[in-house]
């Protein structure tokens, strides 16, 4: 379940830490409750560098990773994988199920993104012509941008296959 932020168009924001322990609660042992925003601020206390979120078994997420390192040169972004406990619970941070592997998704101190809206913020992060690229790109629709993603996202096994384990 995704939280909108009012005209954001896709983008997620950090819901606040009681909206995360009502969800947490509803879903999981109504006794425990975690906040997943304080859980997870570990991650940006030395590092403001967002994170990465993909599918470490889908061999296009992998090419992704590679080619977003290898277009990085700043090393403005961290990667985790999505089945690691970390990838857990910025999942669970941005609002989304700790087993949903359905999409890339970038994680900011403050905010998350998923499909498209992640990609696109990913190629701002990194070298020329891609920021450029991803300006252009942000003015058409935000559902003609997720269909694009989500039918290559529902497809990507069956059209570039999967590994046993995390490459990356």
């Amino acid at each position: 379940m995704a939280i909108l932020a009012p005209a954001s168009f896709g983008r997620l924001t950090v819901p606040s830490r009681a909206q995360v322990r009502v969800r947490v609660s509803a879903s999981a042992n109504p006794r425990t409750s975690v906040d997943w925003v304080k859980e997870t601020s570990s991650f940006f206390e030395q590092d403001k560098r967002p994170i990465m979120l993909f599918d470490g078994v889908c061999n296009l997420c992998n090419g992704g990773v590679k080619f977003v390192r290898d277009h990085d040169h700043n090393r403005s972004i961290r990667f985790e994988a999505l089945q690691s406990e970390a990838g857990k619970k910025l999942l669970m941070r941005s609002g989304r199920a700790p087993d949903d592997i359905s999409s890339v998704v970038l994680v900011e101190k403050d905010r998350s993104y998923v499909k498209s809206e992640a990609v696109l913020k990913i190629m701002k992060y990194i070298d020329l012509p891609f920021p450029q690229l991803a300006f252009f790109l942000q003015f058409s629709p935000l559902f003609v941008r997720d269909f694009l993603y989500e039918n290559v996202a529902n497809n990507r096994y069956a059209l570039f296959g999967r590994s046993d384990s995390c490459e990356i």
